[in-house]
């Protein structure tokens, strides 16, 4: 993994297009997370702060190339403004005379927002008359958006070829906390991967098993596998046609001296809904009119005993149907057992993906993670060993 980073970018003076991802949840015109908004502003600050007149720039939402007022960026320049604590002025566009307008009107130190990059079909399909546009701006470019460096779009993958492209903050800190993670770990390495389906997760579980000691597979793709070792799962949602798969992917890892962990303990009940009467058994004990929500507290058990002799965890996706007590109790249990050896035995532990962000989140633990990260698509592409377009434009040319 080879890449440039802000520390070798003189920003004084220079027009520094930073891409950022501003795709921040909003409902009724209200912004209610500004994680990434927050995650953001160090490497705007350290630009600015160096003399740099800094142009940052977005996807927001799917506008399929148009321009929809509802979609406008302009809201996120206000919360910008709060979060930074300095102005931040805002263009039209993207590219064009009105971007190039606003950024022209730019001091030292100042900072820009544009308008939303996907209001151009150019975007979306890396167009270079897209990037272009967008490198005519700038006399540098820093990424900033680890969590849309899966897209080769013009303003992730095609502008970085066009002028002097480097990693900001957040990017490097996402890069080396994968590094640490998968790349060059210290080992052993325990992953954790829950879901619902198998089939989602075919191309992660293939790689982990060539790149981890300990493989814990939990959700509801835990039940695909344990029915494919002959246990009746009652109503439990499980996969049937992925049978075959699963053994295969046992096969691998068993092939590859990676130890596969599944549940020896369910909790169980007749009804998906909040609090509803339970019962925790073995994997042989599923009755017929039951499913399994969560994996039991022998389970839970086994997990935090291999963790405590574990260096590096890699974790994506939760134990059970942790929205919905108290099928969050097996989540919990790990996450703040994680939480603790983080602190107490220098654990390196590394999560990612919506679901797993947000259990953390529910264990009040996510401060107390070595690294959580704000990615989805990206995370989980990285995790299974895609190259991704938007980090390998920014290795030195």
């Amino acid at each position: 993994m080879s890449f440039r980073t802000i520390d070798t970018l003189d920003a004084r003076g220079k027009r520094v297009l930073l891409r950022a991802d501003l795709n921040v949840p909003v409902r009724e015109g209200r912004i209610t997370d500004r994680t990434r908004i927050e995650r953001l502003c160090p490497t705007i600050r350290e630009l600015a702060d160096r003399g740099g007149r800094v142009i940052v720039c977005s996807h927001f939402d799917r506008p399929k190339g148009k321009r929809v007022p509802e979609m406008s960026l302009r809201p996120m320049a206000e919360a910008l403004a709060e979060s930074l604590g300095r102005p931040v002025a805002f263009a039209d566009d993207c590219i064009g005379p009105e971007a190039e307008a606003a950024v022209a009107k730019l001091a030292d130190g100042d900072v820009l927002l544009l308008e939303n990059t996907r209001f151009h079909a150019g975007e979306e399909k890396n167009d270079p008359a897209m990037a272009a546009g967008l490198a005519k701006l700038a006399d540098a470019y820093v990424n900033d958006a680890f969590s849309a460096a899966h897209r080769a779009h013009a303003s992730t993958e095609g502008v970085a070829h066009l002028i002097p492209a480097y990693a900001g903050r957040l990017m490097q800190a996402e890069l080396e906390a994968l590094d640490a993670a998968l790349g060059k770990p210290a080992r052993p390495v325990v992953a954790i991967v829950g879901g619902s389906k198998v089939s989602t997760k075919l191309d992660l579980l293939g790689n982990l098993t060539k790149k981890v000691d300990v493989l814990v597979i939990g959700g509801a793709m835990a039940n695909t596998f344990l029915a494919a070792q002959g246990h009746a799962m009652g109503k439990s949602l499980q996969e049937a046609e992925m049978h075959d798969t699963a053994r295969a992917i046992m096969a691998e890892a068993a092939a590859n001296k990676c130890e596969i962990l599944l549940p020896v303990d369910l909790v169980v009940s007749a009804t998906f809904a909040p609090n509803p009467p339970t019962r925790t058994v073995g994997v042989d004990g599923v009755p017929a009119e039951m499913m399994a929500l969560d994996v039991g507290p022998q389970t839970v058990e086994m997990v935090e005993k291999r963790l405590r002799s574990a260096s590096t965890l890699v974790w994506n996706g939760p134990f059970g149907a942790f929205e919905t007590p108290p099928f969050d109790s097996a989540t919990v249990a790990v996450a703040q057992s994680v939480a603790g050896l983080v602190a107490s035995s220098g654990l390196k532990a590394i999560a990612g993906g919506g679901d797993t962000v947000s259990a953390l989140h529910h264990a009040g633990v996510a401060e107390r993670m070595t690294y959580v990260s704000a990615a989805g698509g990206a995370f989980l592409e990285w995790l299974e060993g895609k190259t991704l377009p938007g980090v390998a434009a920014l290795a030195p040319r």
